[in-house]
């Protein structure tokens, strides 16, 4: 989508530098939408955990092209039929994965882009990487060395090979997070990527990436992940900024008490644990409960 000199000022491509990582400033920051700046290029937020009418409206308002939805503990069919089904000629909406894996006090997650075959949850981190590199699926790492639930530096140097790019800002990150994150891709040369990782409609769109040329599919956006093709980063800034990082913290908070007890106590298997039917018995060998 096309932008306006607002935005193209603000940063030069950040092709293997994210010391160039642009912070864009919203110019009605606490009022609202930033309807005057648009991003320069095709714009991808690269992963939002929620989808409806509203974050379809939320991020043409943003000036995005696409999405890359990959909600949790949701199967990569039913993600797919939602993707499709919120797509149109302004918007697409890329289907993903962010698989959960190992157990609950040992989780690390990884978002996958361009998969072949449905994968689960629950299953040993070694045994999702294998899996991955199998299905030749562009692997990033969302929010690598945050709290309980990413991916390390000796865990991103053990699947050097397999892994495609490192998330180096999301709102829900803190600065010491931003920090580690940007001192992972230093040390292994992975490529760094940027996403709103939306768990509110509201935060869609506050972080994307730039690319030249448009994706026909999600295939096209995996190979061009996995080729390190040259892309921009952004994130908004200003009050408003603030305001949507806070009600993500809010989120998080919420999610981690209520939703963690609701999904162990109250509505039993989940729809991508291994022992599903719709795995097949695949991943006995590899599943921790």
């Amino acid at each position: 989508m096309a932008g306006d000199a607002g935005l193209k000022t603000l940063a030069d491509t950040c092709q293997r530098s994210v010391s160039q990582t642009a912070e864009t400033e919203t110019p009605n920051g606490s009022t609202g939408l930033a309807l005057t700046v648009q991003p320069e290029g095709y714009a991808v937020d690269l992963h939002v955990k929620v989808l409806d009418e509203g974050v379809v409206e939320r991020a043409k308002a943003r000036g995005l092209d696409a999405l890359v939805y990959a909600p949790h503990f949701t199967r990569l069919p039913e993600i797919r039929r939602q993707a499709d089904a919120f797509s149109d000629e302004e918007l697409t909406v890329f289907p993903a994965r962010e698989v959960f894996t190992g157990t609950w006090q040992q989780r690390r997650h990884v978002l996958a882009i361009g998969l072949e075959e449905p994968i689960p949850d629950f299953i040993t981190f070694d045994g999702a990487m294998r899996e991955l590199n199998q299905q030749d699926a562009a692997v990033l790492v969302p929010h690598p060395g945050f709290l309980n639930v990413s991916l390390g530096l000796d865990d991103i140097e053990a699947y050097d090979d397999v892994i495609d790019a490192l998330e180096v800002y999301n709102p829900k990150q803190l600065s010491h997070h931003r920090d580690r994150a940007k001192s992972f891709t230093s040390e292994t040369g992975h490529e760094p990527f940027v996403s709103s990782y939306a768990h509110v409609r509201g935060t869609v769109g506050e972080a994307y990436v730039t690319f030249a040329e448009a994706f026909e599919d999600v295939a096209a956006l995996s190979t061009a992940l996995k080729n390190d093709v040259e892309r921009s980063l952004f994130h908004r800034d200003g009050l408003s900024h603030d305001i949507r990082r806070a009600v993500e913290w809010a989120h998080l908070g919420l999610e981690n008490t209520w939703g963690k007890f609701d999904r162990l106590m109250l509505q039993g298997t989940e729809p991508t644990h291994p022992d599903h039917v719709a795995y097949s018995g695949r991943f006995d060998d590899v599943k921790v409960y």
